[in-house]
């Protein structure tokens, strides 16, 4: 359910849905249905299985990581850094890019402080505060 997550542009409504889907599948686990009126956290709680949205956002920090790291021109990197040539984008909201989820929270400077491993350490609470912001 989570191949490719490092990728993702993750929204709310994509992360609300992900969560949803991921609570019918403890249910299942556990033999329950929805009017057992069990809550979430006491589904939880029994099933032991962390956030799918906490584990995507780790998975994709990571991700960040690696490509900052990267030195030689690889098609990961420059992907990743790729702007259009006549630099607009279409007209009404702006699609979520990749990397706008790194800039909002980190800042320019992310890709800079995402090249030292300590970084990884640190995020926690930057994966949280995605987490909030998405």
């Amino acid at each position: 359910m989570t191949y490719g997550c490092q990728t993702w542009s993750m929204t709310k409504t994509v992360g609300q849905k992900l969560r949803v889907a991921q609570r019918a599948m403890e249910r299942k686990m556990l033999g329950l249905k929805l009017t057992d009126k069990i809550s979430c956290k006491e589904i939880r709680n029994k099933t032991q299985v962390s956030d799918i949205a906490q584990y995507i956002a780790k998975q994709k920090w990571k991700w960040a990581g690696h490509v900052a790291r990267l030195q030689d021109n690889r098609w990961t990197l420059r992907v990743t850094e790729w702007q259009p040539r006549n630099g607009k984008r279409s007209r009404g909201r702006q699609a979520r890019r990749w990397r706008d989820d790194i800039v909002r929270t980190m800042g320019n400077t992310g890709t800079r402080e995402a090249k030292d491993k300590e970084w990884r350490r640190g995020a926690e609470g930057l994966i949280l505060q995605w987490m909030d912001g998405a």
